[in-house]
């Protein structure tokens, strides 16, 4: 089973091509935070993702650089020739499903957080009797 999943923020912005036969692909790089680093910094790895079609094009779109997202795909190796002869190879993520979770703002904090309900409103809420409740 070749399954991959991944949260991270985006390191760069998504970048949209399209194919011959005018099929849209968006390629971008994601930072997922390691948990646990051996000299107690911040550590990431990054990744290499490749969307095709329509979601191709809703990540281009809806993403950009610090935007927080989930991946879930597989993982393909591939090889080329390069303009020196060299062969190199590649390793990267093809998308099935991006899920959105918010973006980073320029403050660092996240914008997808909940913004807090002012005093006021709170003070007025009432509270609910139980009795009444369907459940």
């Amino acid at each position: 089973m070749n399954k991959v999943v991944l949260i991270g923020n985006l390191a760069r912005d998504p970048e949209i091509t399209t194919t011959n036969s005018g099929v849209s692909v968006c390629r971008f790089s994601i930072a997922v935070p390691r948990r646990f680093s051996s000299d107690g910094s911040n550590q990431a790895d990054f990744f290499n993702i490749v969307v095709w079609r329509g979601l191709a094009e809703n990540c281009h779109k809806f993403l950009k650089k610090g935007s927080k997202c989930a991946i879930t795909g597989r993982i393909q190796n591939s090889s080329y020739e390069a303009s020196d002869g060299t062969k190199r190879y590649t390793t990267e993520i093809v998308a099935d499903d991006v899920e959105f979770l918010g973006t980073k703002s320029t403050d660092g904090s996240d914008s997808s957080s909940k913004p807090a309900m002012p005093a006021s409103d709170t003070a007025e809420l009432e509270p609910i009797d139980d009795d009444s409740l369907p459940f």
